[in-house]
């Protein structure tokens, strides 16, 4: 989006007054921004949140330098935006009912990201540590993108697992993408922007306050299909991310810890109250699957090794990539080993799971026990 345009999604969220929900409320109603600025006050009013004080706002909003000078300062920092209506705005936030309009972005996002969030304690044990990149390397090797917040602790050694895997990751950041915290934390920034993105609802210059993190909190939740907590105590903030997570629906779970370790209470007790007990990514995987099968509801055929992007009725079958195709070649065959995958294709162990499980996760291919695996059988109609 120029600057033209996205002059009017900073000049609308600056007006006092306007929040994510009655933001949504006017573009939605008025069909554009430079609309809702034009419009008088009786139409402006008649948006549910609107009140006569916060229309008036609008109509007399004046601080185009102000924008003008954000616009300017996003380019030096190499900052973009990305609003709701581009098809880079990841596509599970669109859900939230008090989604940010828009996010500041560095890196890159990617919309076919399979995002799975690992959350947990700031002062973490070296258990916790290790067993959080542990984890988070696996799901990176399976074909995940691990979203965090880029905190002390647990969320650190998240992001570090998925690089060490030379995977994707994304941190939601509680202040502005100009404003590292924690600072010794600069290089991991930078790593995560070259294998992912860094994204934050807040403005550049925008100080990590304790109040903006509760709030980022639904992002990494409400991006993702499944929260992943590790080491929490009884008043952990990841237990809000928690408790966000099962109001927007998604999946909850919790690494057990030591009954003697206060850092454990907050997992072991999510898990007493339901949340999937995890000890391996299998434990994660099999939940978000039947997740990932309805939304892509993939129309293939098996017999053909020549796989198009093939349009169905309402969805279009995943885009595959070379290496995709190569392997599809001898999976559709018949059922086939990982090893003898490997020795036929030339590829790495850890290059052919990863995308084995990629596509396994859009519903292209089905593991067998044993590490065998074959093309799923979905017939276009």
């Amino acid at each position: 989006m120029n600057h033209d345009d996205l002059k009017y999604w900073i000049a609308l969220k600056s007006v006092q007054g306007i929040g994510n929900v009655n933001f949504t409320a006017l573009a939605d109603k008025f069909g554009s921004l430079p609309a809702v600025f034009a419009s008088p006050m009786a139409k402006l009013k008649e948006i549910t949140g609107i009140s006569k004080g916060i229309a008036e706002e609008i109509i007399n909003f004046n601080d185009w330098d102000k924008v003008k000078k954000e616009l300017e300062l996003l380019d030096k920092n190499k900052v973009y935006i990305i609003t709701y209506h581009d098809e880079l705005y990841p596509r599970r936030l669109q859900d939230v009912y008090d989604r940010p309009p828009y996010i500041y972005v560095r890196g890159n996002l990617n919309s076919e990201d399979i995002n799975i969030a690992m959350v947990g304690s700031r002062q973490a044990s070296a258990y916790g540590k290790y067993t959080t990149e542990r984890i988070s390397r696996d799901l990176a090797l399976r074909g995940a993108t691990v979203v965090s917040g880029m905190a002390r602790g647990i969320d650190s050694a998240a992001h570090r697992g998925a690089l060490t895997a030379h995977g994707r990751t994304v941190a939601v950041l509680g202040s502005g993408l100009d404003v590292i915290y924690p600072p010794e934390n600069k290089k991991l920034f930078e790593d995560i922007i070259q294998n992912g993105a860094v994204i934050s609802e807040y403005p550049l210059g925008t100080p990590p306050r304790a109040s903006n993190f509760p709030a980022r909190n639904r992002i990494i939740s409400g991006m993702s299909y499944g929260v992943v907590i590790v080491e929490a105590g009884e008043k952990s903030g990841s237990l809000i991310t928690a408790r966000l997570a099962l109001e927007q629906g998604r999946e909850v779970f919790a690494v057990p810890g030591s009954i003697d370790s206060a850092g454990s209470r907050g997992t072991n007790k999510l898990i007493k109250q339901g949340a999937k007990l995890v000890e391996n990514t299998d434990d994660i995987l099999e939940e978000i699957l039947p997740q990932l099968e309805q939304t892509f509801k993939p129309a293939i055929k098996p017999e053909t090794a020549d796989i198009k992007e093939t349009e169905t009725s309402d969805v279009k079958a995943p885009a595959l990539s070379a290496v995709d195709r190569k392997i599809i070649d001898f999976v559709s065959r018949g059922s086939i080993h990982i090893d003898d995958l490997t020795s036929s294709t030339g590829l790495s162990s850890a290059d052919a799971l990863s995308a084995l499980t990629a596509m396994e996760l859009k519903g292209v291919i089905q593991q067998h026990p044993g590490k065998y695996f074959s093309l799923k059988k979905q017939i276009l109609d």
